[in-house]
């Protein structure tokens, strides 16, 4: 199994360029499944998860193939599908990533009935699949659970409707959307989500023939066609992927820029890393937006409270690296969860690395300057896992991070970008994913 060996004390300068979203790669292809036409889609991370979803995809009666673009950090899919006369997502697959649960909606709409495995459980947390099927059910769909899997049908087609969620979810938002894009009518969603992965894929979903209102608001309005055609998007930046550098920078110290980033993505990070005394640059590139970070050394970071909240606010996969970083601040932060009940797994680890903090159900009290000495670290989840990296490099001496299979599904070639700007850290233990 493969590990993270870190030597830290080394501050970081230079340029990162910023992968495509994963969270945002994963409904863009399963929108795949809403059209018989080729879907092409670029600047796909090269991470674990978006090939678990082009096997799901497969399994569904999909033709793709993945080819590498640039340094390999990015991927192109080209996906038809033809369909299958049993549309089955197994439980060998989506138990490793709950994101499969993204063509329930796409099936349903364009095949009329679909076998899905219900998602296993997760690290941080509870994400029920509720939400998804009620509003499935109020557009006409029959659905049993039974043995682990949702088996849903409906007969003729799905119905337009006016549907509010019970609370903000994504994953359900990006379900519905899609099924809506392809039933006649006007489908109206209230309390939607509005995180950018929503509007990307409602892009695509422009792009292969729906008509879409209310983008980056809490009210979509979906205007479906009765035939979705093929289409070429490239999808948008990782926010997440850039805030984890933009966190290690503001650990670690040093001077870096990241290319192909958007800012207004980012801004609740951005304007917290600026309050703790970060300078933040945002300016043009060839490439797209840049975001420059810069803390020099001996420059000493202010405390700053944190609160996870659904977009616009701070995100909570965020929290974590955020965390890190706070470590190292003169004073004390409060850190509240808001969206996950067991997301503060990587505490405990923190603390092994000489962290001094403590948390009480929802909420972490961090006090800094910490000096972080390196250990050997186990990653719990993700997001978790960048936390550790992002702690190693602080740590005096060598850190190592194990169980990185969890970072491997949400970040490519991260050891290679951070060897780009100067961190000295290596894999170790076997080959890449």
């Amino acid at each position: 199994m493969d590990r993270l060996v870190i030597q830290g004390g080394h501050p970081l300068r230079g340029r990162i360029r910023v992968s495509g979203a994963k969270n945002a790669a994963l409904p863009c292809l399963a929108a795949a499944l809403l059209t018989p036409d080729e879907v092409v889609l670029s600047n796909l991370p090269a991470v674990a998860d978006i090939r678990t979803m082009v096997k799901v995809l497969q399994a569904l009666g999909t033709e793709a193939t993945l080819e590498p673009e640039g340094e390999g950090f990015e991927l192109t899919a080209r996906l038809t599908c033809a369909g299958s006369e049993d549309p089955k997502a197994p439980y060998e697959l989506v138990k490793t990533m709950r994101a499969s649960i993204l063509v329930l909606g796409p099936l349903l709409a364009r095949f009329g009935k679909a076998t899905v495995s219900l998602p296993g459980g997760c690290a941080i947390g509870a994400r029920p699949v509720n939400l998804h099927l009620e509003a499935l059910e109020r557009m006409g769909a029959t659905i049993e659970i039974s043995h682990g899997y949702i088996h849903a049908s409906v007969k003729d087609h799905l119905k337009a409707i006016d549907h509010t969620f019970e609370k903000v979810s994504v994953g359900a938002t990006e379900n519905i959307l899609m099924a809506a894009a392809l039933v006649d009518g006007t489908t109206v969603l209230r309390n939607a989500a509005q995180e950018p992965e929503i509007g990307d894929l409602a892009q695509l979903l422009v792009k292969m023939g729906a008509q879409i209102e209310g983008l980056g608001t809490g009210i979509l309005s979906v205007t479906g066609a009765g035939r979705l055609h093929g289409c070429e998007h490239a999808v948008i930046p990782d926010r997440i992927e850039a805030g984890t550098y933009l966190c290690a920078v503001a650990a670690a110290c040093g001077d870096v820029v990241l290319d192909r980033c958007e800012p207004e993505h980012l801004r609740s990070l951005l304007d917290l890393l600026e309050r703790t005394g970060c300078v933040i640059t945002e300016r043009e590139g060839q490439g797209g937006r840049q975001v420059r970070i810069q803390r020099e050394v001996g420059q000493k970071l202010r405390s700053k409270d944190a609160t996870t909240l659904p977009f616009p606010g701070f995100p909570t996969d965020l929290q974590a690296q955020v965390m890190a970083v706070m470590t190292q601040a003169c004073g004390i932060s409060v850190i509240n969860e808001g969206i996950f009940e067991n997301r503060f797994q990587h505490a405990m680890e923190l603390e092994r690395l000489g962290a001094n903090l403590r948390t009480d159900g929802h909420t972490a009290i961090v006090a800094g300057p910490a000096e972080l000495t390196g250990c050997t670290v186990m990653a719990t989840d993700l997001r978790a896992s960048a936390a550790l990296v992002i702690a190693g490099l602080v740590a005096k001496g060598e850190t190592i991070v194990d169980r990185i299979y969890h970072l491997d599904r949400g970040y490519a070639g991260l050891e290679k970008k951070l060897q780009g700007v100067g961190a000295h850290i290596e894999r170790v233990g076997g080959g890449r994913v």
